[in-house]
Formats: C-alpha cells, sequence, structure tokens
C-alpha cells in the first residue's frame, strides 16, 4: 500500500503512456486510494472504471473520475465550513503537556459522546476530541448536491488520514508512552479544518477527461464487466490480515457511522468490516486464478504490480508470474518500491515484512495478453 504514487513515476506511468491510448475503457479492479485510476482519467480520453471493497477507496477515486470539468465556488466551500462550525463547541480538554492522565481524560469524555459516531469511536485515540469534533461536524454538514458532496467528503477523508495519530495506518494508534507521546502530540495538534479546505482546493482542480465511474465491489465480481479491448490494471492484496483492519477509520468517515468499536485499534466488530478472498492464504491463490482466467476469457489485456517476494498472504512474485501465465503470454520489469509492512513482526518469516513502517523491495510489473 501507499506504493503506487512513487511507481508512476517509475516505469508504471510509462507503460500507461504506451498501452491506455490502445484501450476502449480502463478498468482498475483494486482502486485503494485512486492514485492511478484519477492518472489515467485526467490524462487519457478513456472511460475509467474503479472499484474496491471498501467504500472509503471509491469515494476518494469517485472525487476526481465520476465528473469531466473543474468544480468551481468558493461560497459552496465557505457554506459547508459555516454550517460545520455551528455544531462544534470548544472541547474543554487543553492540556499545557500532554500526559497519561490527559489522554484518558480525553478518552473518557469522548466515548460518552453519543451523537457524534467519529468522536465516540476514536476521540482520544486516532484524533484528539477537538479533531474528532469538527470531523463530526463536518461530516454531518456535507454539502446535499453531487459532485459537491462527494468531492467534499472525499477532502474530509484525506485531511483526516494526513491527521491521524497512527504509524502510516490506523490498525493501531500512538500511545502516550515515552517513545510515543511526541507523535500522538504532534498528529493532535494539526489542524483538521485548514487540512480539509487545502485538500478540497486540490481535488476541486482535478477532474477526468471522459467522466468514469468508481464503486464498492468484490474484484472478481467486478471483473464480469470486463469486454475486449479492457486494459485491466490489478493490484491485488499482499497481507494476511484483512485490509479493512488498517483503513477502518477511513471506512466509518465514508460510511458516517461504525456502531460499536474495540481493542487497542478500535475496531468496528469483524462483521461489518470487508473480508477479501486475496488476503486469506488458503484461497488466495485460487481467486488469483479465477479471476485472471474471467478477464483473459473477455478478450482483455491486463497490468499487475505485485511485491517481488513472499507475503504474508501467500501469494509471491513467482507465483503470480506461474499463474497468470496459464492464461496470458507476459512481458516483465521490476521497479524498486517500498512498501508498508502493516505492523508485522517478520521475525520468523524470513522475506516478509518487518517491523518498519516501510520496507524497501522490489515491485513487479507485468504486462499480459490473452493466449
Amino acid at each position: 500500500m501507499g506504493s503506487k504514487r512513487a511507481m508512476l513515476e517509475n516505469g508504471l506511468g510509462e507503460l500507461f503512456e504506451k498501452e491506455v491510448p490502445k484501450a476502449l475503457r480502463f478498468v482498475d479492479l483494486f482502486s485503494g486510494s485512486g492514485a492511478v485510476a484519477a492518472r489515467v482519467s485526467t490524462r487519457f480520453p478513456i472511460q475509467v472504471l474503479a472499484f474496491d471493497l471498501q467504500r472509503y477507496s471509491a469515494v476518494l477515486t469517485a472525487a476526481v473520475i465520476d465528473r469531466n470539468q473543474e468544480l468551481k465556488g468558493s461560497y459552496a466551500l465557505e457554506s459547508w465550513i459555516r454550517r460545520a462550525r455551528k455544531r462544534v463547541t470548544k472541547v474543554a480538554l487543553t492540556p499545557s503537556k500532554l500526559t497519561r492522565m490527559f489522554v484518558a481524560d480525553a478518552r473518557a469524555w469522548s466515548e460518552i459522546q453519543a451523537e457524534l459516531p467519529i468522536t465516540k469511536a476514536y476521540g482520544g485515540h486516532y484524533f484528539s476530541p477537538q479533531q474528532s469534533v469538527w470531523i463530526d461536524a463536518l461530516r454531518a454538514t456535507l454539502p446535499k448536491n453531487e459532485p459537491s458532496r462527494t468531492v467534499a467528503l472525499a477532502a474530509l477523508i484525506r485531511a483526516s488520514s494526513a491527521c491521524v495519530a497512527a504509524p502510516g495506518h490506523t490498525a493501531q494508534p500512538f500511545q502516550p508512552t515515552a517513545t510515543a507521546k511526541r507523535y500522538l502530540a504532534e498528529a493532535w495538534s494539526k489542524d483538521v479544518v485548514a487540512r480539509t479546505i487545502a485538500e478540497l482546493r486540490t481535488l476541486a482542480a482535478q477532474f477526468a477527461v471522459m467522466i468514469g465511474k468508481a464503486d464498492v465491489a468484490d474484484a472478481n465480481d467486478a471483473a464480469k464487466c470486463v469486454r475486449e479491448r479492457d486494459l485491466v490494471f490489478i493490484d491485488p492484496p499482499y497481507s494476511g490480515v484483512h485490509y479493512s483492519r488498517f483503513y477502518h477509520v477511513l471506512e466509518t468517515i465514508a460510511q458516517g457511522c461504525c456502531g460499536e468499536v474495540s481493542g487497542i485499534g478500535r475496531y468496528p466488530a469483524a462483521n461489518l468490516r470487508p473480508r477479501s478472498k486475496y488476503s486469506v492464504g488458503s484461497e488466495s491463490a485460487k481467486a488469483l486464478g479465477e479471476l485472471f482466467q474471467r478477464v483473459a476469457s473477455n478478450g482483455a489485456r491486463a497490468i499487475v504490480t505485485f511485491p517481488d517476494h513472499t507475503c504474508s498472504n501467500g501469494l509471491s512474485g513467482n507465483l503470480v508470474r506461474e499463474i497468470a501465465g496459464q492464461y496470458f503470454t507476459i512481458r516483465e520489469q521490476s521497479v524498486k518500491s517500498r512498501f508498508s509492512s502493516l505492523g508485522g513482526t517478520g521475525d520468523l518469516r524470513k522475506n516478509q515484512a518487518g517491523r518498519a513502517a516501510r520496507k524497501h523491495a522490489s515491485e513487479l510489473i507485468l504486462f499480459l495478453e490473452p493466449k
């Protein structure tokens, strides 16, 4: 996760420049942050379809690819912030120093805010009480009309991601320990409103050459829509832990609520979080084979990216090559990239991710043509 923006400047973008103009549509089956779908839709006169299991991904992607003109007018932005401000009262928790006692008080106060779902779930953990109150207010007062509503929600998700008190993802928040307390304090000091306004202005200026569509769907189900002369982008999960564990905070903001949460990570109930076959070691290879077979049988070309090592979901670069080779002829290249370790320990897993938040490794780029 997080490697696609870098790869777009390191080989992947050049491949798109060569292959996208030959296609009738571009289909992104694991859209994630939406970086790839946005890159293609803003540069090429081609319809982009994007799918992901998580709602936050569809929102981020739709904010760019679902419209073909700049979102203008500062009045709507000012009106949104003004509506939110009316809902916000200054939280009476302003310590001169961030201590364990203050964090405990912040968490206790947040957990009784029954009318503020973001604050109740994450206040005092991933966000300061004041930050979370603002996120609740902004989420509750989003513009009603499209595309303004989706763009505003995407800006709020991006701003929240930039302010969240966690090491790169939301599996666990920083704790007020001697070593992590300064990171918690730094995150809690960030201005969610200013960041939301900046993100909104950035997103408003981006738009597709041709209107596309982003939606929530399982990749293998979404692949049923693939046609001959489509170019399909396949960037499957590499973690043996479901990605919903790492992005549940963003998903809650996208959804507007999450129900009861538990654990250090403040996770919603497991049955409320998306489950992917690609993150189950006993199912990942079969799922990928079925996906490749479906894309090839529909006559589409594909570009696949995957780490060139063994990953915790049982897939590896060699196995991806082997499965793809059953249905496609393959051209490949390898680029250097940095991957999230997803908090993995790596101690007993040889080449799998270690404790460092980021891991340097090679990533495969496979260009596939049906046999």
